[in-house]
């Protein structure tokens, strides 16, 4: 029982994560959203059916959960985002060890996402959900 509570209360702050990562250019929505679906899976089952058939998120997860791929479009934002919000923190920290940390930290982030399969669609996107 308590257990069901955490996964539920954990999943929504995901999802909430989630939304503003749609609007905050340095937060990502596709990991609290995949984060989410992995806590409903567990917690609810019903929220996980509202979430992997929300219009919005739920062809990402489809995506991921049927083909451990992600769409171009969703590769080509994160991998602006990714280079943008680690070059902004390497601008901002004062230490040398620092900014070769997140260097290493952010070329591994990159090698890693860029090497996940995309999945293409072969109709527009109702057709396809």
């Amino acid at each position: 029982m308590i257990k069901r509570f955490i996964l539920i209360a954990f999943g929504w702050v995901c999802v909430v994560l989630g939304v503003l990562g749609v609007f905050l250019p340095l937060l990502p929505t596709t990991p609290f959203l995949l984060l989410a679906s992995a806590c409903f899976m567990r917690g609810s089952p019903r929220l996980n059916l509202w979430l992997t058939t929300h219009p919005t998120f739920g062809p990402i997860l489809h995506n991921w959960h049927q083909h451990g791929a992600i769409s171009r479009k969703v590769k080509r934002r994160a991998s602006i985002m990714i280079v943008a919000s680690f070059a902004f923190s390497i601008a901002v920290v004062p230490l040398v060890w620092h900014k070769m940390m997140l260097i290493v930290i952010g070329v591994t982030l990159l090698v890693w996402f860029n090497r996940l399969p995309v999945v293409e669609s072969v109709a527009p996107r109702r057709e396809n959900y």
